[in-house]
């Protein structure tokens, strides 16, 4: 992929929504792992703690970055990542089991080890979104700290308030599937060569997912009300 083309900015963009869809989960773990310290230790578990899940994530994105060219990884990653966005659209996710903490360092330690747990759907899509590319994956990771530091509390408050938005991270992981997909080296030449039947599937995949998502929440809404 070229420096500053349009497909890595566009790529780099994707990294950025993925990453502001799926900060939810980092905000909700930091605010549960530091509710019983004091305010002003709070400020320091937030900035510890999310700089050393960020940390970890960029290793483990690079690791999965790296397995993606094994023959075979990219079809599987792109199969895993529809069904990671097709729960983000119907699952209603549990953190009870986040403690909440009392001393400082272990609380940030809650927040990195309950991070690298839930963080395989973040490094699987960021992964798949870089193609390939190292620094896209440091770098829309490094554009996100800040976001999920002082952010989260507000991306959290944009989805309750604007639930659509979910639909657009799900689409957004859909979409890269898709690419991941039509990327695998086996089946990548026939696709090469019927543009149409690519975009086709793409759009189709994305429709499909979406809709499905639509009405298994729905029928959920149905049956709890």
């Amino acid at each position: 992929m070229e420096l500053f083309s349009a497909e890595f900015f566009s790529a780099l963009l994707a990294i950025l929504v993925i990453d502001l869809v799926l900060a939810g989960d980092n905000a909700i773990v930091i605010g549960l792992a530091a509710r019983r310290l004091p305010k002003e230790q709070q400020k320091k578990v937030i900035i510890w703690g999310t700089v050393g899940a960020i940390f970890i994530r960029i290793l483990a994105t690079l690791v999965v970055v790296w397995l993606l060219n094994i023959p075979g990884l990219l079809l599987l990653g792109g199969l895993l990542l529809i069904w990671i966005a097709y729960k983000l659209l119907v699952k209603e996710k549990n953190h009870d089991d986040i403690k909440a903490e009392k001393s400082l360092w272990n609380a940030v330690r809650t927040i990195i080890i309950a991070d690298a747990a839930m963080g395989l759907d973040n490094v699987l899509a960021v992964a798949g979104a870089a193609h390939g590319s190292f620094l896209l994956v440091v770098l829309g990771l490094l554009i996100s700290v800040p976001v999920v530091v002082w952010g989260s509390t507000l991306i959290i408050s944009w989805i309750e308030r604007f639930p659509s938005l979910i639909y657009i991270g799900a689409g957004v992981l859909v979409w890269t599937a898709a690419k991941m997909i039509v990327d695998e080296p086996f089946i990548a030449d026939y696709f090469d060569v019927n543009p149409v039947l690519k975009w086709s599937f793409t759009i189709v995949l994305i429709a499909g997912v979406l809709l499905a998502g639509r009405q298994k929440k729905q029928r959920k809404t149905v049956t709890n009300s």
